[in-house]
């Protein structure tokens, strides 16, 4: 019974798996992605380093054969640009650390003492900075070189493999860098649509929670603080969008794919730095607007000024309509997106026009401190002069 209750409450896992795969494959085979990537980068670095495998050992005959595919995957970086720099940085270590081994060797000889210098100058030249993440390769490489000293018996044999040493590395790195360039070498077109979508989805979700609150006058201190931790806590989605946005256009450098896609130009990166600009400083202004409505105690101006109140609810809820458009960004339909951008802009400058007419009619007390009428009027100009920036200058990226 308990077997059976178990076998009840257990389903097979294989199944589950099994359809987990499919849909992780049906991703990767139906729209680039993260899966497509991931596959893209297996089978070119296995390319890669079955070429390498073939010239160091079935051509050079090489007595470590292993360097040239082991360099030919270690600088297959998901960029172009990342191939090469990286390359140029672990090749300038391997060339550093077999230079340490090969002097150090030849003035004093293969014993202990000899190794612990090694390791001393080859550690301490890895601590340098242009060396970047590399900088450890100058310890590997002068231990395979000090091993591979070692075991030569002439010194002939000896300046023979730590030449082969270099010459493999090289090898390596440069099939790694043509496959690279020449098998679908990635372009991050999308990486930098992420980030604004993602900025765009908590600017949208947040603004979509004040405004309805502001309507229904329905402000608490519970409901403004969790906005205003809300607005406080977007740091790390900001990070992640410049990170996304570097990758995309860390992408483009050294890219031929770039000479082939039609309207795909480089100009639409400085429109996206524009817009991911542009939602950070929004962020921030929402971020303000929610400390200055979280430190607002006063229920009964909340009657008094209700159309107040409910005009800057309609004005909220047309930027939450830009937000909107922002969130689901996609270039292949960036020239319709501009132009429904700029007809929600005007939408929401009407609103903020006639928020700014009300705060006349009601004689708001702008200048009071204690009250957040004045902190409101001026953070809706701002809000409204960085959404209306954002518009024009992706309209203008579009039509260049």
């Amino acid at each position: 019974m308990a077997g059976e209750v178990s076998g009840r409450r257990t389903p097979p896992a294989l199944p589950g798996r099994m359809a987990r795969v499919r849909r992780w494959w049906g991703r990767a085979l139906g729209s680039e992605g993260h899966e497509r990537s991931t596959v893209l980068l297996i089978a070119k670095g296995t390319l890669a380093a079955t070429i390498a495998w073939v010239i160091s050992f079935h051509l050079l005959h090489a007595q470590s054969p292993a360097f040239a595919p082991f360099s030919a995957v270690l600088i297959m970086q998901v960029t172009v640009y990342q191939s090469l720099l990286q390359s140029s940085r672990y090749v300038g270590a391997v060339v550093a650390g077999v230079a340490v081994q090969a002097a150090l060797g030849f003035l004093v000889g293969p014993d202990v003492l000899t190794f612990a210098l090694v390791a001393v100058v080859a550690l301490t030249i890895g601590r340098w900075p242009a060396l970047g993440s590399q900088g450890s390769q100058v310890a590997t490489a002068a231990f395979f070189a000090f091993s591979t000293y070692v075991s030569a018996t002439s010194t002939l044999d000896k300046s023979t493999q730590l030449g082969q040493i270099v010459l493999l590395v090289l090898i390596g790195c440069g099939i790694g860098i043509l496959v690279n360039v020449t098998v679908l070498p990635p372009l991050r077109y999308r990486s930098a649509e992420h980030g604004i979508r993602t900025l765009a989805h908590a600017l949208c979700d947040l603004v979509s929670d004040i405004y309805p609150a502001l309507r229904e006058r329905g402000l608490d201190e519970e409901r403004t603080g969790r906005w205003r931790a809300r607005a406080e806590q977007t740091g790390e989605l900001v990070t992640q969008a410049r990170t996304g946005l570097r990758m995309a256009r860390e992408s483009l450098h050294y890219n031929p794919r770039r000479l082939f896609r039609r309207g795909r130009a480089a100009t639409h990166f400085e429109g996206y730095t524009a817009v991911m600009e542009a939602l950070e400083r929004t962020l921030r202004q929402v971020a303000a607007l929610t400390r200055s409505l979280d430190k607002w105690s006063a229920d009964e101006d909340r009657y008094r000024y209700g159309d107040f109140l409910a005009g800057y609810a309609d004005f909220l809820e047309s930027l939450s309509r830009i937000t909107r458009v922002f969130a689901d960004l996609d270039e292949d339909r960036l020239g319709d997106q501009t132009s429904q951008l700029h007809q929600l802009a005007d939408q929401a400058q009407n609103c903020r026009r006639r928020l700014a007419e009300q705060a006349e009619r009601d004689h708001l007390p702008l200048t009071d401190p204690g009250r957040p009428y004045g902190v409101l009027v001026i953070e809706a100009a701002r809000l409204m002069e960085e959404f209306q920036y954002t518009c024009d200058v992706l309209q203008h990226h579009v039509e260049r």
